[in-house]
């Protein structure tokens, strides 16, 4: 904190830096039980959602993408990331107002799950058959 104070790393790397610590202090061990609590803190910024316009909608879920995506640079497990993200690809497609009254939002949904399919076929066969088929059902 006195690095924080005397302006020496932003409040930015500051967080960061405090997430990290607790992930390999607390989480490391523990990946399912990370898993549970990330797919816990998607779940309330789906349900906070301003659903008013698009634009607020398109904001927030850009915003929960960077959160995952800073969850994983933790991590830096392949499975995780799928995981995390083909629950925010479920999230997504069961929001109301439906992603499909939005080119950006379905645009942003196709990218995220050729994402997921890239990083999936890397990943040891059982676990391909295992994501493939849940992929399916989104």
């Amino acid at each position: 904190e006195a690095m924080l104070s005397e302006g020496l790393i932003s409040d930015q790397q500051y967080d960061e830096a405090r997430l990290l610590l607790s992930y390999l202090l607390f989480e490391e061990h523990n990946e399912m039980g990370y898993i549970k609590d990330i797919k816990e803190e998607i779940d309330i910024e789906f349900a906070n959602i301003n659903l008013s316009s698009y634009y607020y909608i398109k904001k927030s879920v850009r915003k929960i993408q960077k959160t995952i995506r800073k969850y994983n640079r933790f991590s830096k497990k392949k499975e995780t990331e799928v995981e995390l993200f083909i629950h925010f690809c479920k999230r997504l497609r069961s929001m109301k107002p439906s992603i499909n009254n939005n080119v950006a939002l379905m645009n942003l949904y196709y990218k995220q799950m050729e994402s997921i399919k890239k990083i999936v076929k890397t990943l040891h066969e059982d676990l391909q058959l295992d994501y493939e088929s849940e992929m399916k059902n989104l």
